[in-house]
């Protein structure tokens, strides 16, 4: 296993089927704070359904595809990035975060973001990443724009959540973009 710094006191690490127990306690900690933002079936309610999560990004990675990985700050699991999608044949991917609120405003998802991009455009030779999220999640939109995406589009309505349709942002940084905005 792997552990990359964030900072001092925060580490990236893949996040496994073994980890379901404190996947549990997270989501216990972050489920109603990122519910809004996240697709439903990542935001589980019992150590049974954070396993079948795990599970399911285990057999992903497994296949090259998606991929979850934490974020742990002080020995605790505060939220984590992903491969939502990884098609090397294509050479595209969609990245993806979710954070418990004590993990926000300390450059963690942004950082953690990098590695992946860079793991991404740099070991796996692709050539574009994605990120979608809702029209109305600024905190989202700052991070791509933080990590050099340009705004592609809006997808109306396209984002279903407690009984009302959202718009969704499509943002995305070429693997020369994204270089040079590193260099």
């Amino acid at each position: 296993m792997f552990s990359l710094p964030l900072r001092d006191d925060a580490q990236l690490r893949p996040l496994e089927p073994w980890h379901a127990e404190e996947f549990a306690a997270h989501l216990d900690r972050a489920r109603e704070h990122i519910r809004p933002w996240v697709g439903p079936a990542f935001v589980t309610d019992d150590v049974e359904g954070a396993r079948a999560t795990l599970r399911r990004y285990a057999e992903r990675q497994a296949a090259d595809g998606a991929r979850l990985f934490g974020i742990w700050r002080e020995g605790t699991l505060i939220g984590g990035v992903m491969f939502v999608a990884l098609d090397a044949a294509s050479g595209t991917c969609e990245i993806g975060c979710w954070l418990e609120p004590s993990g926000e405003g300390h450059g963690l998802i942004t950082g953690a973001c990098r590695t992946l991009l860079d793991w991404a455009f740099t070991t796996r030779g692709l050539f574009r990443a994605e990120w979608h999220c809702r029209a109305d999640n600024d905190r989202s939109a700052a991070v791509a724009k933080r990590l050099g995406m340009t705004l592609e589009g809006v997808r109306r309505g396209a984002w279903p959540y407690d009984g009302a349709r959202h718009d969704k942002q499509m943002w995305a940084v070429l693997a020369p973009e994204y270089r040079a905005g590193r260099a």
